[in-house]
């Protein structure tokens, strides 16, 4: 590993990182990075507003790093600040923080392939700073096909949570088409842990590829679980790049 892109790992890691994956969105998609590419999704600016408490999320960071052909690990937490008054709770909480290892089961469309791609997700939930001090597992199941005019993405997957107690969640992302400069996006999210109020959510936003590395993204997630409303703002990039380890294979 280079001096120089030891230093970015290093960086990005030592960032208060992002949410599970793919932005703007809950859920992900049936594809990894390339053998030796390194993606960064960053929100560098959200707002959520939940029942009477408001945040800025700044940064979420996910790092996604290509380390095999069809296999990536993923880095991910959002790091929220909390507005307004100050209370007994501290102002500052790093969340939603989880190590993963992520694999293409089954390619497909998003591989340049026919039929659906298909992907599997295991990780650890890391402990929140200032939040919840426990850890938990989870793993996905991720199912995409790629038609003319759209894109959809199903997710399901299970978890024991950091409370320790099961967990279960479910999305839909739609996209337009991917060749598009501008695309329309949607999403369409519930979760569920045991003991808890189901949250219910939908974001509609867009995604900009400014270049074939680098991606701008807007979103507007409204949510409700139980009695409590929640209008969250994210505004967001991702960028790739080559990492140079492991080596890029050469054709002969």
């Amino acid at each position: 590993m280079s001096g120089r892109y030891g230093a970015i790992v290093v960086a990005v890691l030592a960032l208060p990182s992002a949410a599970r994956a793919y932005r703007p969105f809950d859920s992900t998609d049936a594809a990894v990075a390339d053998e030796g590419q390194i993606e960064i999704e960053l929100g560098p600016f959200g707002l959520l507003r939940e029942g009477g408490d408001r945040w800025l999320v700044a940064p979420s960071v996910i790092l996604n790093w290509g380390f095999a052909p069809r296999w990536e690990l993923v880095l991910e937490g959002r790091h929220f600040v909390r507005l307004g008054n100050a209370r007994t709770e501290p102002r500052l909480r790093v969340d939603d923080a989880a190590l993963s290892l992520k694999s293409v089961l089954h390619e497909g469309g998003l591989q340049e392939k026919d039929g659906v791609s298909v992907a599997a997700e295991v990780g650890a939930l890391l402990p929140a700073i200032n939040g919840e001090s426990g850890a938990g597992v989870q793993g996905a199941l991720i199912a995409s096909q790629r038609w003319e005019a759209v894109t959809l993405h199903l997710n399901g997957a299970v978890a024991w949570t950091r409370a320790h107690r099961l967990g279960l969640s479910g999305g839909l992302i739609a996209e337009g088409h991917d060749a598009w400069i501008l695309r329309p996006v949607a999403e369409l999210f519930v979760e569920g842990e045991e003991g808890t109020p189901a949250v219910f959510s939908g974001l509609a936003g867009a995604i900009w590829r400014a270049r074939d590395d680098l991606s701008l993204d807007v979103g507007v997630r409204l949510a409700r679980a139980g009695q409590t409303d929640t209008v969250e703002v994210r505004l967001g990039l991702t960028w790739a790049f080559a990492a140079g380890f492991p080596a890029t294979r050469r054709t002969p």
